[in-house]
């Protein structure tokens, strides 16, 4: 099954939530748009989802309060810490603004990811 483009509008709106600070960086991850503060992702989207990263407390806040889901990019591989933010946070500038936010703060409290090195490129097999 192929993976769907998101929409332009839930492109712009990511591009518009990623918080303004010089310790995010933007990058992509298997074609989406994701923020990371010291290499660990913050939020992202994937699809028609815009996820976020959170700690246990606001997770279990955001099921509640939002009725936020899991986040599961292929079925049965739920992603632990992050959930897809529903369609009226979404809408409503100020959630969308708490929880982005409380997702930046928990990420940023993280220790830093370290950078893996890059594994050489395979030699190819000649015939002599």
């Amino acid at each position: 099954m192929a993976w769907l483009k998101s929409p332009q509008a839930l492109l712009d709106l990511f591009e518009e939530a990623v918080p303004d600070d010089p310790r995010v960086e933007r990058r992509k991850m298997f074609g989406y748009p994701c923020a990371f503060v010291n290499g660990n992702m913050c939020m992202g989207l994937h699809q028609e989802d815009f996820i976020v990263r959170l700690s246990e407390e606001d997770r279990v806040a955001a099921k509640s309060e939002l009725d936020a889901q899991p986040f599961e990019p292929m079925k049965g591989r739920v992603m632990r810490e992050y959930v897809a933010l529903p369609e009226a946070v979404l809408a409503d500038e100020e959630q969308l603004v708490r929880w982005t936010g409380r997702s930046f703060t928990y990420v940023s409290g993280l220790a830093p990811k370290e950078k893996k090195p890059r594994r050489a490129k395979k030699k190819k097999l000649t015939k002599d």
